[in-house]
């Protein structure tokens, strides 16, 4: 299975802002963009930020959104492609279902401090969605599905701490979560308005549609 290795806080500087890859890290004075306020590599504190074209601006946003959501190309356009098939507006549609990836469902309940980490936990298998065994971070939740942590005894104060670190952000609407009893339950899909970081989707249906 391809992964992407490169470093997360690489991939920050390089869109030029917080894409809260690291956790609680990115929430103190330790995080590489605001030490670092420039693009990474050899040269970047020389550069500067110069006004982009049209399609380098829908490239840079079709980056950070694949980059938040920690999926690669081909997978992306996958979505992309069952997006447009989907009646609706396209680029709703596309959020909608990189929001409701388990992986990322899993983080947006707090049980995880990142989506790499959610990713993580699902794949290990400590996730049951309605009382089934599910190890894929990509599968899609649908409305009314309930999600379940098993685990042994000595993860229980590690999903604890994920817990209190994840208090800084808040549990959108269309989830509900119980901490004490580590469960979770889809009440509605996401809609727009639910997806709180800054991304224009319509610039990344102008690039596929080129």
């Amino acid at each position: 299975m391809a992964r992407d290795l490169e470093a997360s806080c690489r991939k920050c500087r390089r869109e030029g802002e917080k894409l809260f890859l690291k956790g609680a890290r990115c929430h103190t004075h330790r995080c590489a963009v605001a030490r670092r306020e420039y693009p990474p590599g050899q040269h970047g504190a020389r550069r500067t930020r110069t006004k982009m074209s049209n399609f380098g601006l829908q490239l840079r946003e079709k980056q950070k959104t694949k980059r938040i959501y920690g999926i690669l190309e081909k997978q992306f356009r996958g979505y992309f492609a069952k997006a447009v098939k989907t009646k609706g507006v396209t680029g709703h549609i596309l959020l909608q279902f990189l929001e409701r990836r388990l992986d990322n469902a899993v983080y947006r309940m707090g049980f995880a401090a990142s989506r790499k980490q959610a990713r993580q936990i699902v794949g290990h298998a400590y996730v049951h969605v309605n009382g089934k065994k599910v190890n894929i971070p990509s599968f899609l939740m649908k409305k009314g599905d309930e999600v379940e942590f098993r685990f042994k005894k000595k993860n229980e104060k590690f999903v604890k701490e994920n817990i209190e670190t994840s208090k800084v952000r808040n549990v959108p609407g269309w989830l509900n979560v119980e901490e004490q009893q580590f469960k979770g339950k889809v009440l509605r899909l996401p809609e727009r308005e639910d997806i709180e970081f800054p991304v224009n989707e319509q610039l990344i249906v102008e690039l596929y549609s080129r």
